[in-house]
Parts: C-alpha cells; sequence; structure tokens
C-alpha cells in the first residue's frame, strides 16, 4: 500500500509517497503560494508527480498544515500561513483531488511519525514537541493521535510559562494576543530574543559550547524554561517518551540532564521520561501525514 502525505511548510509544499514499511517511493516540493487558490492548485500538481514518480495511482492523501480545522465549523483556525484561515481546505482539498482527505496539525503528524516508527517507536503515549519557529506539540497514544473534544490537544506553545520569575513577568507579546505564552519563550526566536545581541538561535547556541559565558547563560535559562514547559505537560499528561523536533532541537546540549531538570519541577518523587530527538527530523511532517492512512480514523 502506497500513502501520500502532503506538509504546507512556510517557505514550501511536500508530497512524498510512502510504502509500507515508511520508505520513501517518491519526494516532491515546491514553492508556497501566497493566495488560497494557488496553493490548492500546488497540491494538485505536487500528487500527481509523486504518483507518477511512485508509480501508483489513487493513492491515499494525508495532509499536515499549521492550524487545524474547527470542530465547529470545518474551517481551518490559528495557522501562521494565514490564506488558509476561514477556508474549508479538507472539502476544498477534496474536491481538488477527487478523493478523500485525511488532514491534521503539523505537529501532530510530527508525534505520529515519531510515534510510527521513530524516537517513540516502542512507548504508548508519546508528546512531540517542535521547538522551532514557533512551538507547537502533538500527542499520540497506541500510535492514534489524540485530538480532543475541541481538537486544540497539543497547543502546548500557547500556555503560559510555568513558574515564571520576577524577571519574567509579565512576559512578552504573543500574535494570539496573549502575554507570556511558553512560545515567546522557548522556540528559536524567543531564544534569540531572550539571548538580545541580534545573532539568531543556532549561532547563540553555537557560541555557548565554544565558551561565551554570556551565550552559555542563555542557553541555561532556554533549559531551564523548557525543562518548566515539559514538567507541566509531565504533572497532566506524563508520557512514556518526548521527542522534540525543529531547529532547536538541533543544539544537542539541551539534552544533557534535561530529563532530570524536569524531574525537579515534576509533581512526584520520580522522574525517568526520556527526551529524545526526533529520528526523522524535518521528514516527520510530511511522513505522519502519510501515516494519517490507514492507523487514523476518519473525521
Amino acid at each position: 500500500m502506497i500513502r501520500i502525505g502532503v506538509d504546507f511548510g512556510g517557505t514550501k509544499i511536500e508530497a512524498a509517497a510512502l510504502d509500507a514499511q515508511g520508505r520513501f517511493q517518491a519526494r516532491v516540493r515546491a514553492p508556497s503560494s501566497g493566495s488560497y487558490e494557488a496553493s490548492l492548485e500546488v497540491v494538485r500538481g505536487l500528487v500527481a508527480a509523486a504518483e507518477r514518480e511512485a508509480g501508483v495511482s489513487g493513492a491515499s492523501i494525508g495532509v499536515g498544515i499549521p492550524g487545524s480545522p474547527s470542530p465547529l465549523t470545518g474551517l481551518i483556525r490559528n495557522a501562521n500561513t494565514t490564506h488558509l484561515n476561514g477556508k474549508p481546505l479538507q472539502a476544498d482539498l477534496e474536491r481538488t483531488l477527487g478523493r478523500p482527505v485525511r488532514l491534521a496539525n503539523d505537529a501532530n503528524c510530527f508525534a505520529l511519525s515519531e510515534a510510527t516508527d521513530g524516537a517513540g517507536a516502542e512507548a504508548d503515549v508519546v508528546f512531540g514537541a517542535i521547538l522551532g519557529t514557533g512551538c507547537g506539540a502533538g500527542v499520540t497514544a497506541g500510535r492514534r493521535v489524540l485530538r480532543g473534544r475541541n481538537a486544540i490537544a497539543g497547543e502546548w506553545g500557547h500556555t503560559p510559562l510555568p513558574w515564571p520569575t520576577a524577571d519574567e513577568l509579565p512576559g512578552p507579546g504573543c500574535f494570539c494576543g496573549r502575554r507570556n505564552c511558553l512560545e515567546s519563550w522557548i522556540s528559536g526566536p524567543g531564544f534569540a530574543a531572550d539571548h538580545g545581541n541580534g545573532e539568531d538561535a543556532m549561532a547563540i547556541a553555537a557560541a555557548a559550547q565554544a565558551g561565551d559565558a554570556s551565550a552559555a547563560a542563555s542557553l541555561a535559562r532556554y533549559k531551564d524554561r523548557l525543562a518548566r514547559g515539559l514538567a507541566a505537560v509531565s504533572d497532566i499528561l506524563d508520557p512514556d517518551v518526548i521527542v522534540l523536533g525543529g531547529g532547536m532541537s538541533n543544539v544537542e546540549a539541551i539534552y544533557d540532564g534535561l530529563t532530570e531538570a524536569i524531574g525537579a519541577y515534576a509533581f512526584s518523587d520520580v522522574y525517568t521520561t526520556p527526551v529524545r530527538k526526533a529520528v526523522h527530523g524535518d521528514s516527520s511532517g510530511v511522513r505522519g501525514a502519510a501515516w494519517l492512512w490507514p492507523l487514523e480514523p476518519g473525521p
């Protein structure tokens, strides 16, 4: 069985065909379009190209997007690819492609990919967090995405930073209209803003590793805030494994002692949950979208 996954990224749209063992049989990309109707046509072209390359037709289609469909209206909400917001994307994709489509938040797709055959493959409950330009998460149990009654499970980035110190309040403003959202602290731009010298996150992390005292202090603050955020998740969900993706997940120093740092905040006398880097990296979004069939129930 060939499954096709489609991933709506900030700068590109990608489609990939996976076989039953999760191996890529095709992988094609195109620049993201600035308009909604044009995006539908980009997806149509990518799916056709992936099917040609994989030598199949009529494959199942799963789509990962930034944002999610409202369970009330079916319209897309909370997408930073703003031309998707307020649109009946699933219905329009099904019309465009001429077949059923399964749609999920891209962080849910990330978590599903890593739970299926990645860093959480042996675990029952997986918390997958993306620490990139923003901050999002997905939750899977038994290799099935938990969307929640209101389809907001995993909106971790827009919960407040737990146990803030006096100098962390009132906290940075967030695009969502609130202050002190976790995303404002533990995304890549949040880390860079906290350091404050105009360098990007990866440059600061490299400087910390090279012995720069100011960068090392910023990285220590980042790690403490990440530990607090993951401790709050652990107090509610207590996952079997935590998997990190996104640009900040490539900073190897954040893993050193992170389980112990989370445990210092978790409401427990024992904390052994492993925190792992994603196995499939940037491929997890498109892979997880493909795995929406047949492992996930329909809408």
